[in-house]
């Protein structure tokens, strides 16, 4: 996107925030302040290779640098916190400012470009987002880090636009589905359910037995676009396109999304189940109330989240058993699948005042010899770089299990922003909150699907 369109989109996502929503935000940490305690939830490897040797260390001056991080993904913020403890000690002359929110971030971090304010590290989704902010990316591609990268994980970080580059780096692959408390289930007699007429049956028995089948993050924004998508390509399939060609023709306003029973009637009879059987005040659920709840048994499933989350059950409880499927769209078992990808980049500012100075902190952060030991004990995701590490975490060996088994999902978010994605969890929000009815959502996502992403193309 040119940066004029910048300024447009800026206004539509401010006007969009006036929706109901009850996203939370995290508190930015300090660069400087200790680690706190590592997540885990860590993670295989796509691809059988080792990761590269250590790229330089950092700008050989010792004149002071200050880089200032900005990134969405609050929940990364003790991992990342130990990487620039651990980076101060390669490059003492380098203080990185961290500072992440997960609460309005496309629209602060508009603000922050508008004003030229830009900085030197900034996220965003992979995929279309690429293209969004590609003249403020540096291209990585001749860097040591693209060649460490995965090989889906840099193809996420292309422009589709211009074809090729490396746009930006993730802090993990990724995947997507339903995360669920195993011990519940064998306590209801139940098993995992493949369709909904099944899921509705294992609502049934787990509420019997005293405890919520669901907590579902409904006060997250971006809880909706994790949960929507697997509806979004679930239509695609069944309609026989593409889940781009779908998205494209949303953009464009060539169709409705009552033209795909799964997301015009699948999903929202998803959602209606889960305010049924979940949490008394579902809009002010969040990430860490859900990882709570199935940790303790409190609840039987997690909604919108992903691999991501396993590290903290555990540390809540070492001993919870946790499961992970596809959701049930609809009776079609065959469209119960997992969703896996890269859906975030992280960018390098191509303007920045000390460009070689970010990028030697993030060539090190991928290829030094703390990279792996960072993204599997540390950070515990799915690994971004090429390694033969094999993951200890039941969301990723389970989600690889189901991905042979069953194929998985298209990354349907991929084709979308975070300013559209935003709008859409503030809009269902809304529609949660009983102040927009089916179709008045349903008319707000179609014409917000085109004035900010249809604009943006």
């Amino acid at each position: 996107m040119k940066k004029k369109m910048l300024s447009a989109l800026l206004c539509v996502a401010m006007v969009a925030s006036l929706l109901v929503g009850c996203g939370s935000s995290a508190a930015a940490p300090a660069a400087e302040a200790p680690a706190a305690e590592a997540k885990e939830e860590a993670a295989p490897a796509e691809e059988a290779a080792p990761a590269e040797e250590a790229a330089p260390a950092a700008e050989a001056s010792d004149e002071p640098v200050e880089i200032y991080m900005f990134i969405s993904s609050p929940e990364y913020a003790d991992a990342i916190n130990t990487l620039i403890e651990e980076y101060k000690a390669v490059a003492p002359n380098v203080t990185i400012n961290y500072e992440t929110t997960q609460n309005d971030y496309p629209t602060l971090l508009k603000a922050k470009l508008n004003s030229g304010e830009v900085p030197d590290i900034f996220s965003s989704t992979s995929g279309m987002e690429i293209d969004t902010y590609l003249d403020y990316s540096y291209d990585l591609a001749g860097e040591p880090i693209a060649t460490a990268m995965t090989d889906s994980v840099a193809a996420a970080m292309a422009s589709t636009k211009q074809g090729g580059g490396v746009y930006g780096l993730a802090i993990k692959g990724n995947w997507f589905g339903c995360v669920y408390n195993k011990a519940v289930f064998d306590a209801a007699g139940v098993a995992y359910p493949t369709t909904f007429s099944e899921l509705e049956s294992a609502c049934e028995a787990i509420s019997a037995t005293g405890v919520k089948p669901f907590t579902t993050g409904f006060g997250e924004w971006w809880v909706w676009k994790h949960l929507g998508q697997h509806f979004v390509s679930a239509a695609a399939e069944t309609a026989g396109i593409s889940t781009g060609e779908l998205v494209e023709k949303m953009k464009n306003g060539e169709a409705k999304i009552s033209d795909y029973p799964e997301m015009y009637n699948d999903f929202f009879n998803f959602v209606d189940l889960a305010v049924k059987y979940g949490d008394d005040k579902p809009l002010e659920c969040t990430l860490s109330t859900e990882e709570a709840a199935v940790a303790t048994g409190e609840a039987a499933m997690m909604i919108g989240q992903g691999a991501w989350v396993e590290g903290d059950c555990l540390a809540i409880d070492p001993d919870v058993q946790i499961g992970f499927a596809g959701y049930p769209v609809n009776d079609n078992a065959a469209l119960t699948k997992v969703v896996s990808g890269s859906d975030q980049a992280l960018r390098v500012n191509k303007d920045s005042e000390h460009l070689q100075a970010v990028l030697d902190f993030v060539n090190w952060w991928y290829t030094s010899d703390y990279a792996e030991t960072w993204f599997n004990d540390v950070a515990g995701v799915v690994l971004p770089i090429k390694s033969d590490a094999v993951s200890t975490f039941e969301v990723i060996k389970q989600g690889s299990e189901h991905a042979a088994a069953e194929g998985t999902a298209d990354l349907a978010i991929s084709y979308d922003t975070d300013s559209f994605h935003q709008v859409f969890g503030e809009t269902m929000q809304s529609y949660v909150a009983g102040t927009l009815s089916k179709d008045e959502a349903c008319a707000e996502i179609e014409k917000q699907w085109q004035a900010i992403d249809g604009a943006a193309e």
